[in-house]
């Protein structure tokens, strides 16, 4: 039996995945940060990005899509606090394709009165969204 620590995925809305994982990557602001049992404590913000947990008993990662939040990690728990947090499965391309454009556009059009970060912040989501799904198909593929 593999050694495993027990990480909860948890939006603002509900709880996303909570289970055992022998080992997981999240998009740190620096990096991918790479969490195996019995880390050391840690307490970090995560950026837009991918998930991957690989379960226990499993052989597939499974992805889910975070639009940034906090990491906290203990020798047998690992957190993730997310404003928004989705299964990579239940993503919508369509959507993220739709929320790109819009940012890229918006951040295009210097003459309009804009918010540049919340664009910006848009765009990172909807490139972070798109990523997820090019991950997804690559695992099933």
């Amino acid at each position: 039996m593999a050694i495993s620590v027990h990480c909860d995925v948890v939006s603002a809305e509900e709880s996303i995945f909570s289970g055992t994982v022998e080992f997981a990557v999240f998009p740190g602001e620096a990096g991918e940060l790479g969490i195996l049992p019995h880390h050391t404590p840690l307490l970090t913000r995560i950026k837009p990005g991918t998930i991957r947990l690989k379960i226990q008993g499993q052989n597939d990662f499974e992805l889910v899509y975070v639009s940034g939040g906090m990491l906290e990690v203990q020798p047998g728990m690992i957190t993730v606090l997310a404003d928004t947090a989705i299964r990579a499965h239940d993503l919508d391309e369509a959507k993220a394709m739709e929320a790109k454009k819009r940012a890229e556009e918006a951040l295009a059009n210097r003459k309009a009165e804009m918010d540049y970060a919340a664009a910006e912040s848009e765009l990172a989501q909807a490139i972070a969204q798109l990523q997820a799904i090019q991950r997804l198909r690559k695992s099933i593929h």
